[in-house]
Parts: C-alpha cells; sequence; structure tokens
C-alpha cells in the first residue's frame, strides 16, 4: 500500500544515511588511493565491511529498528546497553520513566523474545514508599496444570464466547500498519486469545489469519454506516454474522481522549481504509463524539438488543472511559427499566490509550482505571446485576501483577493496546501520530512498515500473552487460589503511611448486593446518594 503523492523511487531517510555514509567513505577511499597513502586499503576494508553489515540488517527479520536503519540503528542498542551504567550513576533509576518504564519496556521484550525474565539482587522498588502495593501469598500454594484462564461471556445467549483473561486492546488499522495488524492477530490466533479491532472496523487483513475478533463500533459506524454516516443494519449484519468476529463492542468512550471526536484526513483516507471504514476515499474521515443512534439511555438499551438480534445472538457490550456519574448511572437505571444487560462492559482508564489526544485530554480529562472501574463494579453490584454482566478494563496492564490487581478491583480480564505494541518491537519513541515510527508499528509509510515482519513479531505476540499468563498462573497459585477470578480486594495490600498498611478492600467504597434497589442510601458511598437519585433512565444529564 503505498502513501498518496509517493514517488516510487522514495528512498527511507534511514537508507539514505547508510548509503550516503557509504558514498562518503568511498569517495574519500579513491582520495586516499590517488594520493598514495598506507592507509586506503584500510578505508576500503571498512566500506566493504559497512557494505555487509548494511546487507546483513536489511535481511535479517528480528529487528525492525536495523530494517529500517541499517548500520546507524546498532548505536540505539549500543546504548541501549550501555545506558543501564549511565542512568544508575548520572540520571534516573530503571522505575522512573514515563508512560513506561525501562523496566517495564524490558519485561515485555523479553517475554516476547522468549527470553529469562528473571531478575537477581532484589526489587528496585522502594517498598516503604507511600502507594506501594503487594499481593499476599498463602501458607500452602495451590499447583494448577494450566495458565489458559478463560471465562465465558454471553452465556446464555446463542453464540457465546470463551474468552481469555488477557487479550488485545482496541487498535484500529490505519493507526496500526497492515504489518502490525497481520502480526497481532496471528498472534491472537497462535494462542487463542481476542484481537479488538478497534473502531477502524474489520479491514482484509484482520482475516487473513483468522483470529478471534471482537469488532469496536464507534460513533462513526465505520463498517456498518450509510452514505450520511449513520447506521445501516444490513451492513452491520453482514460484518457481524462472519464467524471471525466472537463479540461486538460499542465505544462511548476511550481513555486516551474521553468525551473528544476525531478526524483522519483525506490525504489518509487511502484506499484500503476506505474499504474497510467504508467512506470515500481521499475525504476527511470523522469520528463525532456522540453517537447518532441512540441519545438516551434507554434507547441505547434498544441499540445493544437490535446489535445482538443482528449478530445472530454473539455477545454485545459497551466500552467506556468513566465521566460524570451520573450518566453511567442512567445507564443502569436503563437497564433495570427495560430489563436489557449487555453481556459485557469494558473500563477503560484515563491513563490509558494509543491514541494521540490534546495534552488537556491525555493528561486531565477521565477518571483513572481504578476510580472507573471500582464505580462500574460497586454500581453493578448495589442493582443486582453484576452476575449477568462480565467486567473487562485497560490502562497501563504490561504484568501478571497489574493484571491480578485490576482482577481484585472487580474486573474479569484485562486488555493491553502498548503493551501488545511493544511485543510487536515498540521502543517507545512516541512519534505514533506523525507517521514516522521507526520500527513500523504505527505508520502507514510502505517503506517503514517492511521493517515490521510479520511472522517473527506474530510469535513474540503470542509469546508475550502466553508467559505473562504463565506468571499469572505463579502469582495464582501463590495465593492459595484456583484461578485469578478468585482474587479480590482484600488479597492486595497498600502501604499508606511509613507505618500502616491497608488492604485495598477497606480502602475503596464497597457496596453490598441490591443497596441501591432500595429507597435507603444511607450508609454508602457519597457518589450514590448524590447523584444516583438524580440520574434518569429517559436522558443522560442529570
Amino acid at each position: 500500500m503505498k502513501q498518496e503523492g509517493a514517488p516510487p523511487w522514495r528512498l527511507h531517510p534511514g537508507w539514505t544515511a547508510w548509503l550516503l555514509c557509504l558514498l562518503g567513505l568511498l569517495v574519500c577511499g579513491i582520495w586516499l588511493m590517488r594520493e598514495g597513502a598506507g592507509s586506503a586499503r584500510f578505508g576500503m576494508v571498512v566500506f566493504a565491511v559497512l557494505v555487509a553489515i548494511g546487507i546483513r540488517d536489511l535481511r535479517q527479520p528480528q529487528r525492525a529498528v536495523l530494517r529500517n536503519y541499517p548500520v546507524i540503528g546498532h548505536l540505539r542498542f549500543f546504548m541501549e546497553y550501555i545506558r543501564p551504567e549511565i542512568r544508575q550513576y548520572f540520571i534516573e533509576s530503571d522505575t522512573e520513566a514515563a508512560p513506561f518504564s525501562r523496566a517495564q519496556r524490558s519485561l515485555v521484550y523479553q517475554r516476547a523474545k522468549g527470553a529469562p525474565d528473571n531478575r537477581p539482587f532484589g526489587t528496585q522498588i522502594d517498598v516503604m514508599r507511600q502507594g506501594y502495593e503487594w499481593i499476599n501469598h498463602s501458607m500452602f500454594p495451590t499447583t494448577l496444570t494450566s495458565s489458559d484462564f478463560r471465562l465465558t461471556i454471553g452465556a446464555g445467549r446463542p453464540q457465546p464466547y470463551s474468552a481469555s483473561v488477557f487479550n488485545i486492546s482496541a487498535m484500529s488499522f490505519g493507526s496500526l500498519s497492515s504489518h502490525a495488524i497481520l502480526a497481532l492477530n496471528q498472534g491472537a490466533k497462535m494462542g487463542g486469545f481476542a484481537h479488538d479491532t478497534g473502531e477502524g472496523s474489520i479491514s482484509r487483513h484482520h482475516r487473513v489469519h483468522g483470529g478471534d475478533l471482537i469488532w469496536e463500533i464507534g460513533s462513526g459506524y465505520f463498517g456498518c454506516r450509510d452514505a450520511q454516516g449513520h447506521f445501516d443494519p444490513v451492513r452491520f449484519a453482514e460484518n457481524a454474522r462472519d464467524p471471525q468476529v466472537k463479540m461486538i463492542e460499542i465505544k462511548l468512550s476511550q481513555g486516551a481522549k474521553p468525551g473528544h471526536g476525531g478526524i483522519l484526513p483525506g490525504a489518509k483516507v487511502t484506499p484500503e481504509i476506505a474499504q474497510a471504514r467504508g467512506v470515500p476515499e481521499g475525504v476527511d474521515c470523522i469520528s463525532p463524539s456522540a453517537h447518532s443512534a441512540f441519545r438516551t439511555p434507554l434507547e441505547m438499551m434498544a441499540f445493544i438488543e437490535q446489535l445482538r438480534e443482528l449478530s445472530g445472538g454473539k455477545p454485545v457490550g459497551f466500552k467506556l472511559c468513566v465521566g460524570h456519574p451520573w450518566e453511567w448511572f442512567g445507564i443502569v437505571k436503563a437497564m433495570l427499566h427495560t430489563g436489557i444487560t449487555p453481556d459485557f462492559i469494558v473500563v477503560d482508564g484515563a491513563e490509558g490509550g494509543t491514541g494521540a489526544a490534546p495534552v488537556e485530554f491525555t493528561d486531565h480529562v477521565g477518571s483513572p482505571v481504578q476510580e472507573g472501574l471500582r464505580l462500574v463494579h460497586n454500581t453493578l453490584v448495589g442493582a443486582g446485576l453484576r452476575e449477568k454482566i462480565q467486567l473487562g478494563c485497560a490502562g497501563k496492564v504490561v504484568s501478571a501483577f497489574d493484571i491480578a490487581r485490576l482482577m481484585a478491583l472487580g474486573a474479569d480480564w484485562c486488555n493491553a493496546a502498548r503493551g501488545f505494541m511493544m511485543a510487536l518491537g515498540c521502543i517507545q519513541a512516541q512519534t505514533c501520530h506523525t507517521g514516522t515510527c521507526p520500527t513500523g508499528v504505527t505508520t502507514q509509510d510502505p517503506l517503514r512498515e517492511r521493517a515490521l515482519v510479520v511472522p517473527d513479531k506474530a510469535h513474540r505476540v503470542h509469546n508475550f500473552h502466553h508467559h505473562t499468563l504463565h506468571a499469572l498462573q505463579e502469582l495464582v497459585q501463590a495465593a492459595g487460589l484456583q484461578h485469578p477470578g478468585e482474587i479480590n480486594a482484600h488479597h492486595v495490600m497498600r502501604r499508606v503511611t511509613d507505618t500502616e498498611v491497608r488492604s485495598l478492600a477497606d480502602l475503596l467504597p464497597q457496596v453490598k448486593t441490591g443497596a441501591l434497589l432500595g429507597g435507603d442510601l444511607d450508609g454508602l458511598p457519597e457518589i450514590f446518594r448524590a447523584h444516583w437519585p438524580t440520574a434518569r433512565a429517559e436522558r443522560f444529564a442529570a
């Protein structure tokens, strides 16, 4: 796939730099030979060595940086090798970088490559700092035979889905390259876990390897829209009934930029993207900030039921980053009023998100996953609906402890986006929105995305999932449990002060089953007493 206006002879910037270096060396070598200098032979040997290294870099499949930046890309790995000493003695520790520390990135890389991930010499984390958390272990650990932890979503529906507790979060084709989509889906197929399409719909690259798909439906209704951008039931049914599609997810908001629409400039709407999204090629592709298929919580429940019927009885749910609590409470009251419930809800934390967004939205809009997940869990418990609805969540999940902690807060499963991007080779260059990704993960530039070798990276995606779940198995065993779903807020401890430690169950609000169904809200957390009575199923506004 070529970019609009890209000349067929265009060279990648990394290749250009390499060729210029070679040209410079060649000119110097010729000049030295003409001068009769004895070093001319040495210069030509260096030239030949650099040519050989460059050709090898271009042909090897493991390192995308070297495929895009032959020879000079080795500087990155040299700096990575010596950086621990530089950081340790002159700059900062491995745990201080953001949004993901070097320690977190290294863990993903090691598990993706199948390399040893054990670490010597004790933790680098200050266990006495406020906020430090750990999971309590048992004197009598269990022994489990498998790490393939699963749950059933949509039990009782015609087509329930047996899902892994760890899946690929929503990332669209267009935001990610075709090679990245191919590798993610092949890895999901190999490991038997789900791949969320993102709101960019199902591209032909999602279909090549046949991995399980969660089809995300955003406010643009890509893949199921008419010419005016409204929801088209016929087009939806055509895609939703594909056996590869296992669940349908309505996106209300995302952690990266909740309450903010988006636009893909016409220059980036290539033929492939236009085909996948069902939009005109070369025309600005707009994602509105709100849905047009429903305007009230009651209408939203009717829309969920419509999608369930059109899909042939597949599980249907929605994703949100929690904002105004009364809007969320209105949705729950609509469930109680209509008797229609989603099969699942995914809570996206404001700290999550691969999409580029205004700084104000990235830093200061939306609830973090801990607060959002706990509110959603407690509300469903208080409304007597928790047993009917499975809860997923996302927000900086890269380790088994991240999964265990979120399950302690009420999640049934976790999704990860950036973790799987790093499994593909992402080096956190943070140029995702520029089209100049050095590893070919978040670009539509065919010269850059060729660096990402699909079979190699698919194995890394599978490895990352497999080894993370193996680590989760070891945590569950250490806690004396049989399944991560048994982890609750009493198992995870947090240091509050230098001298005080409390469990998450003691620190976070707790709501008893059915507590919201009666008229007496005394004893419930303030957020329920203040906003539950004013929430309405007939409107989102308080």
